[in-house]
């Protein structure tokens, strides 16, 4: 008598079985990572552009601007930064892209069904670094915190926030592990 080869239908069953459990603890896990990622990459990339801003300022020994835009070659005049924002030298310190300012970096809106939203916490809608580095915003001198908040995240999870200081010092942090600051 030949032997047949495959699978019996227990062990196909129990094969299954162990996929689903092993979908049901990954799959989660997948989204944790997925969204933080995201969320991460989001804020990076507006502390980045802070940071070249300063930089910048430093180098050239004039004002940089970085503000909130829609259409990544004017300033949008809203607290929403979402929509991308744009980095200009503002040699006028004027905070508007005019005469001989020249965008130095755009950044486009956040992409996505139900983007993410990122405002100021004192409803900056500019920064501009000094040539000294120094920040300065239509708030002041007054430490601002940038909330990058993600969609349906009630528990505040993904939550990523960038704090700025009057000298120009830039820190990113979440929720979680700094919930005093990220508020």
């Amino acid at each position: 008598m030949k032997r047949q080869n495959g699978f019996t239908l227990t062990e196909l069953m129990v094969t299954i079985a162990i996929v689903a459990i092993l979908l049901g603890i990954g799959v989660p896990s997948f989204k944790y990572v997925t969204y933080s990622y995201r969320m991460s990459s989001e804020i990076n990339g507006l502390l980045g552009d802070l940071q070249f801003a300063r930089a910048e300022a430093l180098k050239e020994g004039s004002g940089v601007t970085v503000c909130a835009s829609n259409d990544g070659a004017t300033c949008a005049g809203g607290t929403s930064w979402a929509g991308g924002w744009i980095v200009f030298s503002d040699l006028n310190s004027n905070h508007v892209v005019d005469g001989t300012d020249r965008v130095l970096k755009v950044q486009t809106a956040f992409a996505g069904n139900t983007p993410d939203t990122l405002a100021a916490s004192t409803n900056i809608n500019w920064l501009t670094f000094n040539r000294e580095g120094f920040a300065t915003s239509a708030a002041g001198f007054n430490p601002s915190t940038m909330i990058l908040k993600a969609p349906n995240d009630a528990t505040k999870t993904y939550e990523r926030c960038l704090v700025i200081t009057a000298v120009g010092l830039l820190t990113s942090q979440n929720h979680v592990a700094n919930p005093v600051t990220c508020n």
